[in-house]
């Protein structure tokens, strides 16, 4: 039964059990699938499911191969997780051997800064001249797993590195009296604890007989440490990745690790997947002649026995509004012929390019969300109700009583917490046991009254964390600590965070139901542990992302946009062979995110950072000639010059003084040149009647916008009843900004979106 639904390629790796194995796995060739037949097959061999380890790289993926194993079989006791996940169960476990306290706190990249800001501070550095490269120095030491000795001594030649090294030591001292520990330390210690404690190696070992990795090659140095020692005792590893998708060098991921596995493993056996069960032909082929630019990868070509479907389509726009614009009509199309807006993605390079999409989404009434950009976990009003249930599961944690001790506004202000600090050092307690401590504080009254209330309340709740399970306690957190009624007035900002209050809550709910008996401190580990993908749910509407945020996605159709020169590939990877080599892999990423269509596309210039300037072309859509329909660089339409000429890279030279670009704002285009190539869904063309194209290229009457004034009264299909409260523009291109009493504000397209001026 498991190995009935395998091709051949696939068979092979699952039934060799025993020793290092390493499959080489192309995007969409079913390596979940493989991963989890593998450990199905070793279950139905009698192997026990609590020596069976699968270590993954996000929460939702591993959720999903939990799912995927237990509807084969009983999977008991076995760790299915993230690495980071694995870790902080091993830590808890050793806890005491490692000099910490098991309820330890996990400290997310906000909380990390917030320490590292104070540590400058009480150290008299000049933030603004130390705190960036404090920063960047402290993470890069820990991604090393260096300690601050170790890193002064690798860099003393560095800029700033003895100032940053002090900022490092007193960050570390203030994480160990926080009883906290950060991302890269849940790695680190994990590590240390393997290397040096020869017990805790030898039972770890042995319980886990057999070990699964899946996205080998986004493992660092560290993390390949630890899966090499949890190994040792037997060397049954089984890992499962891509070369060609390893995109994460900037934080750390090491190619090698899966480039030179055999120099870890010498007797390790090599399988590949090629079959690709996703793409058209016509889009692998893309993806092939993409990456084959690459010469640091083993080698593969995808395959697939699919039709090989439309062929991929490149669109050039004058200006980034008519690049959103035209993919925006594509899609609103497809949704009239009876798609679904979950079926498009678009893809970016960076967050920074979703501006113009966004406008022209909204004026034809498509929905969206933003991926890759700000989560919903670090939000402001969700870290602060976190914040109070770190506190609560350790008090210890000084970081998340600072962020709350005055949230909401309870009269405690800077100098009060700054005299708690003082106590605190000079005692050395926790900030909580100071608070606690209030009469003893060289405070005045009513100062130390406002402190012994707040310890006083967060003294019930920590009892009450005793006997309540985690959504009542923190139902109970939201209805007592006043964090709903600071948010009460009816402004469109206030009416959002009461929403996502409310949908935090949600969450809780959620999480208690799908792990009875869970406490507290697993809930904190969870969500601090949570991924951009992990947010992604199965809602009808666009995705807009960046191509690190779609990693191990696919989408019917995707938009891969900005493909420009400094924008895909950045900057930073020009004169650096290995980054453009990481960067050519985010392409292929991109183009293989892709099931029937793909859309390539780019603007000629673009208002990005304060200015409009003419872009060139991207080298890697250059590379796709004879593969790609790509027509020959022109001149630019609206304000001269050309963008041929022979300098520059691919024949491109410096565009000629005079395009006048300055620092004009970005306008929505219509021009000929942009409606010239618009193909629709299997037939190469625009219909001939949409309610989506451009009055120019239909027939159908059009809708009368004089009506529309500041003042007017609308209803809106899906917004409700409104009323405009601004206009720009006119006639056919006429944006009515809308103020809906549920919805807030919004910037509609007037002849487009459905809206009824109500008498």
């Amino acid at each position: 039964m498991i190995l009935q639904d395998l091709n051949e390629e696939q068979v092979r790796p699952v039934l060799d059990t025993e020793g290092a194995v390493l499959v080489l796995a192309g995007a969409g060739s079913g390596k979940t699938r493989v991963l989890t037949a593998r450990v199905a097959y070793l279950l139905e061999k009698g192997v026990s499911a609590g020596s069976i380890l699968a270590i993954t790289f996000t929460n939702k993926a591993a959720s999903e191969m939990r799912e995927r194993l237990e509807r084969e079989t009983d999977v008991g006791n076995m760790w299915v997780c993230t690495i980071h996940s694995m870790c902080v169960r091993i830590l808890r476990m050793y806890a005491e051997k490692r000099g910490i306290r098991d309820n330890f706190s996990i400290y997310s990249e906000q909380e990390r800064n917030a320490v590292i800001k104070q540590a400058c501070k009480e150290l008299g550095f000049d933030e603004d001249g130390i705190l960036k490269a404090a920063r960047f120095h402290i993470s890069n030491a820990k991604m090393l797993g260096l300690s601050p000795a170790a890193y002064l001594a690798t860099y003393r030649y560095e800029r700033g590195v003895q100032e940053a090294v002090k900022v490092y030591e007193r960050y570390n001292a203030h994480l160990k009296a926080y009883n906290a520990l950060d991302f890269d330390d849940l790695l680190t210690e994990a590590r240390a604890l393997l290397s040096e404690d020869e017990e805790a190696r030898a039972y770890l070992s042995d319980k886990f007989r057999y070990i699964h990795v899946d996205e080998f090659q986004d493992t660092n140095a560290v993390q390949f440490d630890i899966i090499k020692l949890l190994a040792s005792h037997h060397g049954n590893l089984f890992v499962v990745g891509d070369d060609d998708q390893s995109i994460y060098g900037w934080r750390g991921a090491e190619i090698e690790n899966i480039l030179h596995f055999e120099r870890s493993f010498p007797n390790m056996k090599l399988y590949k997947l090629q079959r690709n069960y996703r793409s058209t032909g016509s889009i692998l082929a893309l993806a092939n002649a993409s990456i084959s630019h690459n010469n640091f990868r083993r080698g593969k070509e995808l395959w697939t026995d699919a039709p090989k479907g439309d062929a991929p389509v490149y669109y050039e726009a004058d200006e980034e509004a008519g690049e959103a614009l035209y993919c925006a009509r594509l899609i609103a199309e497809a949704v009239s012929r009876g798609a679904k807006y979950s079926d498009f993605a678009i893809l970016m390079r960076i967050n920074a390019l979703t501006r113009s999409f966004e406008q022209e989404f909204t004026g034809l009434d498509i929905p969206y969300k933003v991926f890759g950009g700000f989560k919903f976990y670090e939000r402001k009003e969700i870290k602060d109700i976190l914040a109070y249930l770190r506190l609560i599961a350790n008090p210890f944690d000084s970081e998340a009583l600072r962020r709350v001790i005055n949230v909401p506004r309870r009269g405690i202000g800077d100098k009060t917490v700054q005299t708690l600090s003082d106590f605190a050092d000079a005692e050395d307690v926790s900030l909580y046991d100071a608070v606690l401590s209030a009469d003893e504080l060289p405070l005045a009254a009513a100062a130390k009254e406002k402190l012994k209330s707040f310890g006083a309340y967060i003294k019930e709740l920590i009892i009450l964390s005793q006997e309540m399970e985690v959504d009542k306690l923190t139902e109970h957190l939201i209805a007592t600590s006043g964090m709903m009624e600071q948010y009460a007035d009816r402004s469109d900002e206030s009416v959002t965070k009461r929403a996502n209050i409310e949908e935090f809550l949600n969450s809780v709910t959620e999480f208690v139901r799908m792990n009875e008996g869970a406490t507290l401190s697993d809930y904190l580990q969870q969500i601090t542990l949570y991924s951009d993908t992990d947010e992604m749910d199965d809602g009808n509407y666009v995705t807009l992302a960046t191509i690190h945020a779609v990693k191990g996605l696919e989408f019917p159709t995707v938009f891969l946009i900005g493909l420009e020169e400094n924008i895909m590939p950045t900057p930073r990877a020009v004169g650096d062979t290995s980054a453009m080599e990481e960067e050519r892999r985010l392409m292929y990423v991109a183009i293989t995110r892709a099931q029937r269509r793909l859309y390539l596309t780019r603007s000629r210039s673009r208002y990005l950072y304060g200015k409009r300037e003419p872009t060139m072309r991207s080298r890697f859509v250059e590379e796709l000639k004879g593969v790609l329909d790509i027509p020959e660089q022109r001149a630019y339409p609206r304000y001269g010059g050309d963008f041929g000429g022979n300098a520059g890279y691919g024949g491109y030279g410096r565009a000629s003084r005079g395009f006048g670009f300055g620092n004009s704002a970005p306008r929505r285009v219509g021009s000929a040149s942009e409606q010239e190539h618009f193909p629709t869904f299997g037939t190469g063309k625009p219909p001939a009647r949409s309610p989506y194209l451009a009055p120019t290229q239909q027939q159908a009457p059009k809708k009368d916008t004089s009506r529309f004034a500041v003042g007017t009264k609308v209803r809106h299909a899906r917004f409700g009843e409104g009323e405009v409260i601004a206009m720009r523009g006119a006639a056919d291109n006429l944006i009515v900004t809308v103020h809906f009493a549920a919805a807030g504000n919004k910037d509609l397209a007037a002849a487009l979106a459905p809206l009824e001026i109500l008498e």
